[in-house]
């Protein structure tokens, strides 16, 4: 049931990029339901340029995590055309857990801002930054936006903007800040996939706990995980199946599960065998 409400939630994804007006587009400049641009930040010591892609959304309006949840829809950013770039890497912010329908979704709303962290390929130059955002964001219904942003990201330029490195602060702890022991994991073959029991000894991040699942599989859905507390363990069960049926093999250590409370998130990565 819940693999249906995938396919049908990528359909719907789908559709609406086909059959949406040019008009119900955003740009940096439409001021329409979104906007995104560039906050252009500073050069770091070691060369690395921290900026960050800013998203602006109309009241009411929603957009998503990397990890969308069954009634999300994935973001996808391309830095093709830029110039002087060897790497882009987001540093996302800690998300907010939606109810929609029934389903969970997970992301942000009215504004977030996505630290990125930047590699020159040659040193002391510019890095000319020229990205195009995809994007679902969601109200009463959902609409796929197409946003193009560009900057140019000075070499000369080493006064941090408070505004990336308030969004820098709101990254999920690490497990060894949230103080978290070990996290195991129990992998067993179901008809159609695999199911994953996990037990993580760790402190409360707050009730409710949703702990969010990644495989790093492409094509590989994961189910909304149910969680519960004993004491210092959170048990998460859930299951995984490709979307196209095929087989695929789940490697320990490059799980990544995210604990989201009400306190703070938590970003844990590799189990061990239970």
């Amino acid at each position: 049931m819940q693999l249906k409400k995938y396919v049908l939630s990528s359909l719907v994804a789908l559709g609406l990029a086909l059959t949406v007006p040019l008009s119900a587009r955003a740009d940096a400049t439409s001021g329409a339901i979104a906007e995104a641009d560039i906050l252009p930040g500073w050069r770091a010591p070691d060369g690395t340029h921290i900026a960050a892609l800013r998203i602006r959304l109309q009241d009411g309006w929603k957009t998503y995590w990397r990890a969308p949840g069954d009634a999300g829809i994935p973001p996808r950013l391309d830095w093709g055309y830029s110039g002087n770039l060897a790497g882009a890497r987001i540093t996302w912010p800690t998300p907010v857990v939606f109810d929609q329908n029934g389903m969970r979704s997970i992301g942000y709303k009215n504004e977030v801002i996505l630290p990125l962290a930047i590699t020159p390929k040659r040193d002391g130059r510019a890095v000319k930054l020229r990205g195009a955002l995809d994007i679902g964001v969601c109200k009463d219904i959902c609409v796929p936006q197409h946003l193009k942003v560009r900057a140019t990201l000075p070499a000369d330029v080493t006064t941090r903007d408070a505004r990336i490195a308030a969004a820098l602060a709101e990254r999920p702890f690490s497990a060894g800040e949230a103080g978290v022991q070990t996290m195991r994991c129990r992998i067993a073959p179901t008809p159609k996939g695999l199911s994953l029991a996990l037990e993580i000894d760790m402190p409360s991040s707050g009730a409710p706990e949703v702990a969010v699942v990644e495989t790093g599989l492409s094509g590989v859905w994961v189910a909304e995980a149910k969680t519960r507390r004993s004491g210092g363990t959170l048990f998460a069960e859930t299951r995984m199946q490709h979307v196209a049926g095929e087989p695929f093999m789940l490697d320990r250590s490059a799980l990544r599960v995210t604990v989201i409370g009400r306190k703070h998130a938590v970003d844990i990565r590799g189990c061990s065998a239970r």
